[in-house]
């Protein structure tokens, strides 16, 4: 699934490319990705409004429109969002295209269809979409606070990975990015937060910022099923510079010395370096 990076990485392509244009016409093919609302809705929404700016929350994509509403695109496990001319060959699974007044179509692609595109009113975000109103804080696109975070950490015994992927606590982390923070902070995904000490969790400040950052640099990571690419449909290279995740049995190349290690933590793979991560 794509993580904050991935998203911020396709955030920064619309901001360039699609901001200030006018969606003329709007195509829908399949009705699962308007769930939410329906084809009708999404494409009145959008028919004849201009993208005014391009925002970004967690692991959602909001970009305002010129009428007062807004446009949510969710990928969920497979979405991508791509720019592209006019007649060109759509890919197989698009199911959405807005056509801009350019002469370039914005095409959103769901192989799995768990993605959304949805048109909603920014007045009424907590009752249209309750999900992303109660998300917590995002590390990149808000103040996130060393002071902050130490309360979070102090105020449960939940394990650290699990805390990580909680949308509702610190948004756009997920299982890539959880197990490289924790093994950048060389702390232990299933310790309990409340047991690490001030010295630990400013470690862990510093890999959250510094992990997620560095990876919005590479463009995010591509792995190998190729799913996730930005809005011109290239991939990122932040995956040569994982450090634990999918790299189980192979040495550590941060310490030398311990072998990554997989284990199930709530549910979901977790990789680290039992020798770095004490």
């Amino acid at each position: 699934m794509p993580e904050l990076p991935e998203v911020e990485t396709v955030r920064r392509g619309l901001a360039r490319h699609v901001v200030g244009r006018r969606i003329d016409d709007v195509e829908v093919g399949r009705d699962r990705v308007v769930r939410r609302t329906s084809r009708d809705a999404l494409v009145h929404g959008l028919r004849g409004a201009t993208v005014t700016d391009a925002d970004r929350r967690g692991k959602y994509l909001l970009l305002g429109l010129d009428t007062g509403d807004a446009v949510m695109i969710h990928l969920r496990m497979s979405g991508q969002v791509l720019l592209a001319s006019s007649g060109s060959e759509r890919p197989l699974h698009t199911h959405v295209v807005m056509h801009l007044d350019d002469g370039r179509e914005l095409r959103f692609v769901d192989p799995r269809t768990f993605g959304e595109v949805v048109v909603y009113d920014p007045a009424r975000i907590d009752v249209e979409l309750p999900g992303v109103a109660r998300l917590g804080v995002d590390p990149v696109a808000e103040p996130f606070e060393r002071a902050h975070l130490r309360r979070i950490v102090r105020g449960t015994r939940r394990a650290l990975k699990p805390l990580l992927l909680d949308q509702h606590v610190i948004a756009g982390i997920g299982n890539i990015y959880g197990d490289e923070i924790l093994h950048r902070a060389r702390l232990r995904p299933h310790r309990a937060a409340s047991s690490i000490d001030a010295a630990a969790t400013w470690r862990l400040h510093a890999a959250v910022v510094d992990v997620l950052s560095d990876a919005i640099d590479a463009g995010g990571s591509t792995l190998g099923d190729a799913q996730y690419v930005d809005v011109a449909g290239a991939g990122g290279s932040y995956q040569h510079e994982h450090r634990v995740y999918g790299r189980t049995g192979e040495r550590c190349s941060t310490c030398g010395r311990g072998w990554i290690r997989r284990i199930v933590s709530a549910g979901r793979s977790t990789h680290f370096c039992p020798w770095c991560q004490r």
